[in-house]
């Protein structure tokens, strides 16, 4: 993940044949200073996914696919907003039907719906060999369509984006700004995103990544942040990996 939360929102999905840019939400000169960290030149990327349009995902596109006409995927309503505001210009969309599948290289990506204040918010489930990655952020609910679309994956990115408690208590955010972020187009609790996983046990599911986390409302006295085996999947940055980098 080369970036999520509120601050900007970007994560790179590679196989050994394909590379893919999920939203883009950071400076495009921090996209390309962190996916070079990864070993990836923005020229070699097949595609940037959309889930959505709010800005913290997808404020650095406009630089970054002018520099270098990396093709967009997303469906026709979120194209169309983010037309409204930037990339008029540009020519490379690949529109796809909320709920199809499509493949891009050797990834099949497969869509479906996800609950948030947006204009057509989506999550992605990717498969390549035997192996699927679920991804999920920004959404207020889990659905039942959505804990199915998941049941054949290995790995899955979500969204824990805060305590109830912590943050009905936190005396920084104004109360309709927490009324948005409970509701059930804004963001997922903890204990909901715990639900989701439960949900998935029985199944293929054997990492979980957390990202969209607020930290200032994320961690209760309960929540321990431990450290994976060596050899296991690794989110790919944490924020504070980027502290000396030129913004």
């Amino acid at each position: 993940m080369l970036g999520s939360g509120s601050a900007g929102n970007s994560t790179l999905v590679s196989t050994d044949h394909c590379r893919i840019l999920i939203d883009g939400g950071l400076s495009a000169r921090q996209i390309v200073v962190r996916l070079e960290q990864c070993g990836v030149a923005p020229e070699q990327l097949d595609g940037l996914l959309l889930t959505h349009e709010h800005g913290d995902h997808v404020c650095g596109l406009e630089v970054l696919c002018r520099k270098f006409a990396i093709p967009i995927y997303c469906n026709a309503q979120t194209a169309e907003a983010i037309r409204c505001f930037s990339l008029g210009e540009h020519k490379n969309w690949r529109i796809f039907r909320t709920g199809t599948e499509f493949t891009i290289c050797d990834i099949l990506v497969q869509t479906f719906p996800v609950p948030h204040d947006a204009v057509e918010p989506v999550g992605y489930a990717f498969h390549a060999g035997n192996r699927g990655l679920g991804f999920i952020t920004d959404l207020g609910y889990p659905t039942k369509m959505l804990i199915e679309r998941l049941r054949e994956v290995h790995t899955l990115v979500i969204e824990t984006n805060h305590d109830e408690k912590l943050l009905q208590n936190d005396p920084y955010r104004p109360w309709p700004v927490k009324q948005r972020i409970m509701s059930r187009h804004g963001h997922l609790s903890n204990a909901a995103a715990a639900s989701v996983i439960e949900q998935l046990l029985p199944g293929k599911i054997e990492r979980v990544v957390l990202g969209h986390c607020a930290l200032q409302n994320v961690i209760s006295p309960r929540f321990h942040i431990g450290e994976t085996l060596h050899g296991d999947f690794q989110p790919t940055f944490e924020s504070a990996l980027f502290s000396a980098a030129v913004l």
